[in-house]
């Protein structure tokens, strides 16, 4: 089984994108790395900010793109083709308007989904669609014309933020399963319905 190496977190650099729902993956990562004592420290070599330390007892990387999201891939796969990984030891958590506020999955492997940053990230792995996904659910405006703005310009209401927040506070058991290379015990988890650990429901 092959474990996570590198957590990345896609977003738009700026003050302005911060507390909007295309940045919940990077500032997820952001407080991961800040929990696990990482220290993140922008490097233009990989276009990007990163840090290396241990997270529940595995040595691991840690990075939040500097790019624009359709352009992510520039960062992530600089960092992959330095440290020689391979796309099943990369987690990539994102924004994801298929799911609601406060729904969380993991998937390894797809296309894009029409999500510009997974794009990138597939092109920059030479198209292997192996990595692993952390859908972070931000709901849908109803109409795909408001889209650009609802995901770049519109900020996160505090209720939904709360929400979402709530969502990512999982069991560290996930990050564990996921760190040894045991993704379909991680999704088992992750995926439960509350109150049942085991995933098979009541």
């Amino acid at each position: 089984m092959t474990g996570l190496r590198l957590i990345a977190g896609l977003g738009n650099p700026g003050s302005k994108y911060e507390q909007t729902r295309h940045n919940i993956g990077a500032v997820y990562v952001a407080e991961l790395a800040q929990r696990a004592g990482i220290r993140l420290v922008g490097d233009k070599a990989f276009k990007g900010r990163i840090g290396k330390g241990r997270f529940h007892g595995h040595d691991v990387l840690m990075l939040l793109p500097d790019t624009y999201m359709n352009l992510s891939g520039e960062s992530v796969g600089a960092v992959q083709r330095f440290y020689k990984l391979t796309a099943a030891e990369i987690l990539v958590a994102y924004d994801e308007v298929a799911f609601a506020p406060g729904e969380v999955r993991l998937k390894v492997g797809g296309g894009a989904g029409g999500h510009n940053g997974i794009r990138s990230v597939i092109s920059s792995l030479g198209n292997d669609q192996g990595f692993v996904r952390l859908r972070i659910g931000v709901g849908h405006p109803g109409d795909k014309e408001r889209m650009i703005g609802y995901l770049t310009s519109d900020r996160m209401p505090d209720a939904e933020r709360r929400v979402v927040e709530d969502a990512l506070r999982f069991d560290d058991q996930v990050w564990r399963y996921l760190l040894d290379g045991d993704q379909q015990k991680a999704m088992t988890l992750l995926h439960a319905p509350t109150g049942s650990p085991d995933g098979k429901g009541d």
